[in-house]
């Protein structure tokens, strides 16, 4: 089973891409579901269709689904949620703002990304194709799991370890609402199985996302950022499609020539810069590519010979050296800012933060008990050494 999440700033053609790329896999012979994770969903309009919260086939090989936030919030926070509301109602909160207020920040994100997971369990596609919101909210949506996984972890400790003792006292004497066994098997089911799961395939190596970019400057730095923060949490990337390329015939115009001039520069600055990720360049249509056979049509000028479901290149992923002294963490952070990265050991884990993002690692048992030595920023990769105590 294959996950491919395109991304992108806003307007690039990230739907357009996305939905390309699953109809060329499905008419190539793999059973595909483009799905859309932007609340602001544009997918049906791209494919002529309308489309909702469950999948439709819109050819055969073919399905397509608009994930519903609210629906997927219902189906896997549950009894959390009814907590949550029954416990602003009590504070005097009513109606619909005790409903928004037990939305969890992040709930909605983590909870799309749950559905799209269910797809891939179920094994009816061999591939899921997933159209996701702007640039920023992508980032959100797939560190979620992480941040969530260890923030979950440690509020079932503490309340799992009160609630045997506390609560059935306190029910007595307090009118106040008190999460009962149920809440916390709904919590651990989130975290133990569902969460868990879903790290394990954001990590795992049939997963890849792909920047969508244009040739304009904004756009291309935003890219280069959110490289950066996806290898952080060791979301692989395996190419970046530059969309709205100057056709040649449109070049050879006196008017174009100076753009096409430019966007040729700005082409030959991705390959480099996003190297060894392969461009894919997109020429600008003369028109929307909406429907089926436009959608395939470019489909195939994107991606020619190769397989729009292939893994197009690898990503270095986290590794352990070991030396006399001791060993060493390598995190490859492409183009990272060494000014913005801080690190710190807290017990067996190691947390990163690069900005406004932080990545918790669990250490190898080896490793766990080492002292944090040093750390620098050396050929696009944070390296941070270990060594015993004296």
């Amino acid at each position: 089973m294959r996950l491919l999440l395109y991304t992108g700033k806003g307007g690039v053609g990230k739907t357009t891409t996305a939905a390309a790329t699953a109809v060329c896999a499905a008419r190539r012979g793999l059973r595909t579901l483009v799905a859309s994770t932007d609340a602001a969903h544009s997918l049906g309009d791209v494919l002529g269709t309308p489309l909702g919260p469950e999948p439709r086939e819109v050819e055969p090989g073919l399905s397509a689904v608009e994930l519903d936030a609210r629906a997927e919030v219902e189906r896997h926070w549950g009894r959390i949620r009814e907590y949550l509301v029954a416990l602003f109602r009590y504070q005097g909160i009513e109606g619909m703002v005790a409903e928004e207020l037990a939305l969890l920040p992040g709930a909605e994100e983590a909870t799309t990304l749950l559905g799209a997971d269910a797809y891939l369990v179920s094994g009816d596609w061999d591939l899921v194709v997933l159209d996701c919101a702007p640039t920023g909210a992508t980032l959100r949506l797939v560190t979620l799991p992480d941040v969530a996984h260890g923030a979950l972890r440690t509020l079932l400790r503490l309340q799992g370890a009160l609630a045997t003792v506390v609560t059935p006292v306190a029910r007595e004497v307090v009118p106040v609402p008190l999460p009962d066994r149920h809440v916390f098997q709904d919590a651990e089911r989130l975290l133990y199985r569902r969460l868990r799961r879903l790290r394990a395939r954001l990590l795992d190596e049939s997963t890849s996302v792909r920047l969508v970019l244009t040739p304009e400057r904004m756009v291309i730095d935003e890219a280069r950022r959110a490289w950066t923060d996806l290898s952080l949490f060791e979301l692989s990337c395996d190419a970046v499609v530059m969309n709205r390329m100057l056709p040649d015939a449109a070049v050879s115009e006196a008017f174009f020539a100076d753009w096409g001039r430019l966007q040729e520069e700005r082409l030959r600055e991705v390959a480099e810069h996003f190297a060894p990720l392969p461009v894919l360049p997109a020429a600008l249509q003369d028109d929307e590519v909406t429907g089926l056979e436009r959608l395939a049509a470019h489909g195939e000028a994107l991606f020619g010979a190769r397989d729009p479901a292939a893994v197009l290149s690898s990503s270095p992923r986290i590794s352990f050296e070991r030396d006399a002294s001791g060993y060493v963490v390598r995190l490859p952070l492409p183009h990272a800012d060494p000014s913005r990265l801080d690190v710190v050991k807290v017990d067996d884990e190691l947390v990163v933060r690069a900005g406004a993002l932080r990545r918790t690692l669990r250490l190898p048992r080896r490793i766990a008990p080492l002292e944090l030595a040093g750390a620098h920023f050396e050929d696009d990769a944070l390296r941070v050494r270990f060594e015993r105590r004296d």
